[in-house]
């Protein structure tokens, strides 16, 4: 039964988590102490130092082999069954697509599990609950942001595809990327280069467009829908940059090329190359109107049902490829995989860190919770509001976050046999605030922004209250 204490205990431990998150807002907002180009050294310390080193020590001093079964398949029963009901949604249903799967599915089953959690739960439960939290932080790192990663990518390669191939996407036979490329997101524009073998397959190549979008078109086997392939990357590139120009400056209309005029630049700048013939430019559609019936326009992307997609291996060779380069790149992915090696070494054979060890870990370690939470301070002051997204997405986003999460982990866990506590505390941690980690997705790829901010923000905010309701609710049960 829930008494007084309990409730005191709850609010000791989440209060201090909204003091440096208050503290950061005010610096910004009212006190203007802190610049916005003064955040970004901020965030970039928390995303170096005290986040890893915060991650490494969580995993390194938790028992890997007291590995609670039940209470992890629960947690990964739960997100099977919501990823599966929206697959079959985005496959079946009109409306539905991998955008809105990789939103929902993010809203309603990635919490926070560390930074919050953590605090949070011991307070409730005891400090067991701290060794079930670095398992499924175990679980949420290795397999869930890492298949969060690769859907990313595999929309984002197939809106690239839709883009610069829209007649010819399903004649790719394979991509080579360039070491400089890292990722497949629309805010680092790509530019590709195309050849065609004597059986017509489609090599492409993927390079990080340069200054002078120069390329090497000496190639005698290049044929006219190469080059085209490239002017179009070329095209779509500049014109996006004029657009983003002026927005900036606050026209009301950007400037559109003539169709006539980029044609006829397009024929002579292709007469200038060696070997293709001037006249077979006529047959080869305008890269700005190709295609423009078909394309479905999204936040952050375009393609069509109808679009022709290369081989399902091609496909995925690539993604898996830019998925390797972004986990290689993250220190986070360092921290965790030498704290969790070092936590089954030290459990095994009860190996200790030295103390000077220890304690230079340690030092950076206790920065982490207070600089996460002191940056989603900063990152709410430099919205210009709260509820980005609008009140009915809002209300979606905590629907998902704090009804459909706990209540399929609900169902999924009394399925399997878990009950008691540790079922309270599954329900519990899947109705914790949103993961910060899933807006840095967000914004890296530039998709559902403003739903994902909302949901970290307005999340964070009120689930004092909602994590008070569900204590006293699962208390009185």
């Amino acid at each position: 039964m829930i008494n007084s204490q309990d409730i005191y205990n709850t609010l000791s431990a989440l209060v201090p988590l909204y003091v440096p998150m208050i503290l950061a807002y005010g610096s910004v907002r009212w006190w203007k102490i802190i610049t916005p180009e003064q955040c970004t050294g901020i965030n970039r310390f928390v995303a170096f130092f005290s986040a890893p080193f915060l991650n490494f020590y969580f995993l390194a001093t938790n028992n890997p082999y007291t590995i609670n079964l039940g209470f992890i398949a629960a947690d990964t029963l739960q997100k099977l069954v919501i990823l599966s009901a929206l697959f079959l949604w985005s496959a079946f249903i009109k409306g539905g697509s991998i955008d809105w799967t990789i939103t929902l599915f993010s809203l309603s089953t990635l919490p926070n599990t560390v930074v919050v959690g953590v605090p949070l739960l011991t307070a409730m439960y005891g400090d067991s609950t701290t060794s079930l939290m670095s398992h499924i932080f175990v679980m949420q790192g290795v397999v869930w942001f890492t298949l969060m990663l690769f859907l990313y990518e595999y929309r984002s390669a197939r809106n690239l595809i839709s883009k610069q191939f829209p007649q010819n996407g399903g004649s790719i036979a394979s991509f080579t990327v360039d070491s400089d490329v890292i990722s497949l997101s629309e805010n680092e524009p790509l530019q590709t280069e195309a050849e065609t073998g004597e059986n017509g397959e489609v090599h492409v190549v993927l390079k990080s467009p340069s200054f002078n979008n120069s390329c090497n078109c000496s190639s005698s086997n290049r044929s006219a829908t190469d080059i085209f392939s490239i002017r179009r990357s070329m095209s779509f590139n500049t014109t996006r940059d004029l657009r983003d120009q002026g927005s900036e400056r606050g026209m009301s209309k950007i400037y559109e090329p003539n169709q006539d005029a980029v044609k006829n630049e397009f024929i002579v700048n292709l007469k200038a190359m060696g070997d293709t013939e001037v006249e077979n430019v006529d047959r080869i559609k305008h890269p700005l109107s190709e295609g423009k019936k078909e394309v479905k326009n999204e936040e952050g992307g375009a393609y069509s049902k109808k679009q022709q997609m290369p081989a399902t291996s091609v496909v995925t060779r690539l993604v898996l490829t830019m998925v390797w380069r972004n986990l290689v790149r993250n220190p986070n992915t360092y921290a965790c995989a030498t704290g969790l090696a070092w936590s089954l070494i030290s459990f095994r054979w009860n190996i200790k860190f030295p103390l000077m060890i220890d304690g230079s870990i340690l030092i950076l370690a206790k920065t982490g919770t207070g600089t996460a939470m002191f940056s989603m301070g900063l990152f709410m002051a430099l919205q210009t509001k709260i509820v980005a997204c609008g009140n009915t997405w809002a209300t979606v986003s905590m629907v998902a976050r704090f009804v459909v999460g706990p209540t399929v982990i609900a169902i999924a866990a009394i399925a399997i046999g878990v009950r008691g506590d540790l079922l309270r505390i599954a329900i519990v941690q899947a109705a914790l605030p949103q993961s910060v980690l899933s807006f840095v997705y967000a914004k890296e790829y530039n998709h559902h922004t403003d739903i994902i901010s909302t949901a970290v923000i307005f999340g964070t905010v009120i689930s004092l209250p909602v994590t008070i309701l569900y204590y006293v609710l699962l208390g009185l049960n």
